[in-house]
């Protein structure tokens, strides 16, 4: 399977990338856990069917060390025993933000307050910025079909 549009090799799909990856760089080098941004990229990338980014978070988070168990039960985690609270918050934030078409209200008042007592104010922001930046790779790689299976940690540098 070919991708529609050969994002690596358009100047101006170059150009959008970079500043999108320019906000990732922040969220990355902030507060939220590091644990966590992988958790919220894979369970968005999931709901969006993103199978580009589903692989290649799962893969970077085994590489840092995240264990299977844990990866298998991402898309089961109000099920599942293996996740903190304040992951579990992250989690539900992450659902109700990638989902705001489906939900009339948008992210609700107890999603928010949970996510709240985990977190401090830079670190929502930070988890803020991540959902919607995810949310934004996740639909350009969808839009373009770009083939998921060939990551290799690291890979973009």
């Amino acid at each position: 399977m070919d991708a529609r549009l050969n994002l690596f090799g358009s100047p101006l799909a170059g150009k959008v990338l970079k500043h999108i990856n320019s906000a990732g760089k922040v969220v990355s080098d902030s507060t939220l856990p590091a644990v966590t941004q992988e958790l919220v990229k894979i369970r968005a990338s999931q709901i969006n069917g993103c199978g580009f980014c589903t692989d290649m978070h799962t893969k970077d988070a085994t590489h840092a060390g995240e264990t299977a168990t844990r990866l298998n039960l991402v898309a089961a985690w109000r099920e599942a025993k293996v996740f903190t609270d304040a992951e579990r918050a992250a989690l539900e934030l992450t659902e109700q933000g990638t989902r705001i078409a489906d939900a009339a209200g948008g992210v609700t008042d107890e999603a928010w307050a949970n996510a709240a007592k985990h977190y401090d104010e830079e670190q929502l922001a930070a988890l803020v910025s991540l959902i919607a930046v995810i949310n934004v790779y996740n639909r350009v790689n969808v839009m373009v079909q770009q083939p998921a299976g060939d990551y290799q940690p690291g890979q973009f540098g």
